[in-house]
């Protein structure tokens, strides 16, 4: 059910969380500090990207929002967790900057291998990359995901740079347990919040654009979960 909230910004409950339609750092600054548990987020790469039909991304040119943004993502994730972060590599200095002002600990890579070629310049460009970012010093999982993985292509069809769930939720498996709050404020087409869903996560998503909204919207209504428990469990080991 959507319903609007005093400030004009629309939410869709969801039994396992929810989704908001609005500008993200808005609706930041009115969340609860140390309120999430893990952040899986994909942001605008800073590349003015169009896709081969032509659509874009909002936000794909300035890079103003980007430390605002991960100063409100840092204060909302809960201490001693992790965020990961897609990013543009050819504005990994930008981001870099931004998460460690914001006080992000750089402590791993993520690259997911595609099995086609997204685009072709000097190389051929095979695979999507994200960072690791600590808040304080989280303990180390019991047993580590590997920071190669693999990206299955989705069409693009619900959105320009859609991401597969299933490396979404092999992370949200590693990063976070059983009824943690998962958070996305880049939602696009909804494949965090799916993702967290289908893992027996809860999730808070935000998205800007109406159209991805109502489509991130539909996806989580056809997706088909328990009733979320926290599971409560014992630090593994704090990273050094």
């Amino acid at each position: 059910m959507s319903f609007q909230s005093q400030e004009g910004k629309t939410y869709s409950k969801h039994p396992s969380g929810s989704l908001i339609l609005g500008d993200c750092i808005d609706v930041m600054r009115c969340m609860p500090s140390r309120s999430v548990d893990f952040i899986l987020t994909d942001p605008p790469y800073l590349v003015d990207y169009k896709s081969r039909d032509g659509r874009r991304i909002s936000n794909d040119k300035a890079d103003d929002w980007l430390l605002p943004v991960f100063q409100e993502v840092f204060r909302l994730l809960k201490p001693d967790s992790f965020c990961v972060s897609f990013y543009g590599w050819s504005k990994c200095d930008r981001f870099m900057t931004a998460w460690r002002q914001a006080g992000f600990r750089v402590v791993g890579h993520l690259t997911f291998v595609k099995s086609y070629s997204s685009k072709q310049a000097f190389v051929s460009y095979h695979h999507e990359s994200a960072f690791l970012l600590a808040k304080g010093r989280p303990a180390e999982p019991e047993n580590p995901i590997s920071d190669v993985l693999e990206f299955k292509y989705t069409g693009n069809k619900l959105h320009p740079t859609q991401k597969p769930t299933g490396p979404l939720r092999q992370l949200i498996q590693s990063f976070s347990k059983p009824g943690d709050v998962v958070f996305d404020p880049f939602a696009g087409s909804g494949s965090t919040a799916v993702a967290a869903r289908l893992e027996n996560r809860e999730f808070l998503a935000i998205e800007k654009m109406p159209e991805y909204f109502e489509i991130a919207q539909k996806r989580l209504q056809k997706v088909a979960v328990k009733p979320v428990k926290r599971q409560v469990t014992k630090p593994v080991r704090k990273a050094a």
